[in-house]
């Protein structure tokens, strides 16, 4: 039997739940990239730059989920971990050791302190987001058998758990602000890295929404066909970027 086109099949976005992710990490380039790879409809991608930063945010907000760095200046990752095992309130959130450090010593470390997961950089972000998706469920699934009340639910209550029209279009026009104003922050040196796989989410986006607006005037349904095709486009022009950065 064939195997099965890839090109032909439906996007769907991985995570298509409510959820409020804190993504901590001292590049500032793979924190944007995290806000465009990660972030849905349903999904909030939130950022900061190092543990001090992290420890304050999540001193004021609840979050549903933690991507943590090793090494970063002040805090470093490891430390922060240990803090927020140590902290009623955050013992029960969910933390994935996202980083560049790939030997035996530091993985082990990881889930001495309390890591869910731990994932490598550079990141493959399709397979980061189903990995997110396992560890909220099975998570969220742990503290419902225990009687424990889920880490943010409260926060995330009132999220519908599918994408408007509105939500769809929202998020792609987010992509395109961000592509450009971003792509305005990079040094000389970075722009010439990474401008085209900035074009590619910012052209991809685009012609999305033209499509959207197209589907609009012939008065076809939104939600079933704009907003999948729309998807569809963007996580493909996502996937052949992730292919590049992976090769």
């Amino acid at each position: 039997m064939a195997a099965s086109d890839n090109r032909t099949t439906p996007w769907t976005f991985v995570l298509d739940e409510p959820l409020r992710i804190l993504v901590v990490d001292d590049d500032p380039i793979l924190r944007e990239f995290s806000s465009v790879y990660l972030a849905t409809p349903s999904a909030t991608i939130e950022t900061a730059g190092d543990g001090v930063e992290a420890r304050s945010r999540l001193s004021q907000a609840a979050y549903d989920m933690l991507l943590l760095d090793i090494e970063m200046p002040r805090l470093d990752g490891f430390s922060l971990l240990e803090e927020i095992r140590a902290n009623d309130r955050l013992r029960h959130l969910p933390v994935i050791m996202l980083t560049g450090h790939d030997d035996i010593a530091s993985i082990d470390r990881a889930y001495q302190l309390g890591a869910h997961a731990f994932a490598t950089k550079p990141v493959n972000w399709r397979l980061l987001s189903y990995q997110i998706r396992y560890v909220a469920r099975t998570t969220r699934a742990e503290c419902l058998g225990a009687g424990a009340s889920e880490p943010r639910r409260e926060a995330a209550s009132g999220a519908p758990p599918q994408a408007a029209e509105t939500d769809v279009h929202a998020f792609l026009q987010s992509v395109v602000r961000r592509a450009d104003a971003f792509e305005q922050r990079l040094s000389t040196e970075d722009r010439s890295r990474y401008s085209p796989q900035i074009a590619d989410l910012r052209s991809c986006a685009q012609r999305a929404l033209a499509e959207i607006s197209a589907t609009k005037l012939s008065g076809s349904c939104l939600p079933d066909r704009a907003g999948t095709a729309a998807g569809q486009n963007v996580g493909a022009e996502a996937r052949s970027t992730m292919n590049r950065r992976s090769a």
